[in-house]
């Protein structure tokens, strides 16, 4: 009974003295953020509390099995699950301080500047090191496990490296896909082709860019589905990003009218329509007839808005506005279907070639 009360005592004094520790850090960095309110990176560190917690109590607890030499029999495997828990947690309070410094930089370059699209640029690069880096600490925490906490693995790994031409070569191209999108979105996140927030054209959907992870792009369309794209699929493959260069975008709007149709004054009531909206930022507007068939001509109004939101509404307004007003002053000008004779020419006659 002894063996088995000493080591409950001296564990649960070790985790309650560690709790102890781990609630003095949390009002320490509560302290430290009241004091500097110009900084967010005190209140992001109190998000490490979990790891930190369990990296204390179980390197506390592996301490003092040591130290106060206990033991629950033969073939204990306590120390291993120990060992193996404060590198987990190393790894995940590693993790979690990183992410706390990346937002903490993120929103420190936003007050800094006005250019969003920089910031969102910003964002996605500092989006793709941050899964880098968690994938490398992940990588690194299993193998250390492996070799240090097991060591009955290490003969497994000398009989594999024997082979490890072969397997070099089955992993290469098994791996060929993973490792072709984790390069590919090493290249969107630093090359600028796309970043978080973009506005992009992809199969005929229009959406925005909503995620941007090692392996996978997720494109949130106009309508709330999700479009999950390869990343590999943006570096071999065309598509539209609206917000390269600029939001500002040019929203046309197509009408096919009649030919008897007053340009002049659909043109003039276009300008005036624009001059009471909001989403259309100023820059330039046009009105012209782009192409013309035996029964309708085809006229475009352009004009320009700050972003793709403002472009769509401006477009479906404008187009609402134009049929109205035509409907309600100029109905000839609406298509239709030709039914009456033929026109007569000016001079009463049928025009006929000289006999």
């Amino acid at each position: 009974m002894d063996d088995v009360l000493r080591p409950l005592l001296v564990i649960g004094g070790t985790v309650a003295l560690t709790l102890l520790m781990g609630w003095l850090i949390d009002r320490a960095l509560r302290a430290a953020d009241a004091r500097h309110p110009e900084t967010r990176l005190w209140s992001l560190l109190r998000s490490c509390q979990p790891p930190l917690q369990v990296l204390l109590a179980s390197g506390a607890v592996q301490i003092s099995y040591a130290v106060w030499e206990l033991s629950l029999g033969k073939g204990d495997v306590v120390p291993k699950i120990l060992a193996t828990l404060t590198i987990a947690s190393a790894a995940w309070l590693a993790i979690r301080a990183a992410d706390a410094v990346g937002e903490n930089t993120l929103a420190r370059y936003e007050a800094r500047t006005e250019d969003l699209a920089r910031v969102r640029q910003f964002r996605t690069q500092l989006t793709m090191l941050r899964r880098v880096v968690t994938t490398i600490l992940a990588i690194v925490a299993s193998a250390v496990a492996i070799l240090l906490v097991f060591p009955d693995l290490r003969a497994l790994g000398t009989s594999m490296l024997a082979s490890a031409g072969v397997i070099g070569v089955i992993a290469g191209v098994a791996a060929q896909s993973m490792l072709g999108n984790l390069f590919a979105g090493l290249q969107i996140a630093f090359g600028e082709s796309v970043k978080i927030g973009d506005t992009v054209v992809v199969d005929g959907e229009w959406g925005t860019v909503e995620e941007l992870s090692l392996a996978f792009l997720t494109i949130r369309i106009w309508d709330d589905r999700r479009l999950t794209m390869p990343v590999s699929y943006f570096n071999s493959r065309p598509y539209e990003n609206w917000s390269r260069g600029g939001h500002e975008i040019t929203a046309t709007v197509y009408l096919h009218l009649d030919h008897a149709t007053p340009i002049p004054a659909l043109r003039k009531r276009l300008q005036e329509f624009l001059l009471g909206r909001a989403d259309w930022d100023g820059r330039v507007w046009s009105l012209v007839v782009t192409d013309s068939t035996p029964t309708t001509i085809q006229v475009r109004a352009a004009m320009s808005a700050k972003d793709s939101g403002d472009a769509w509404t401006l477009r479906c307004a404008v187009r609402e506005e134009l049929i109205a007003w035509l409907r309600d002053h100029h109905p000839h000008a609406l298509p239709r279907v030709a039914h009456s004779p033929a026109a007569i020419s000016p001079s009463g006659t049928e025009d006929h070639p000289a006999a």
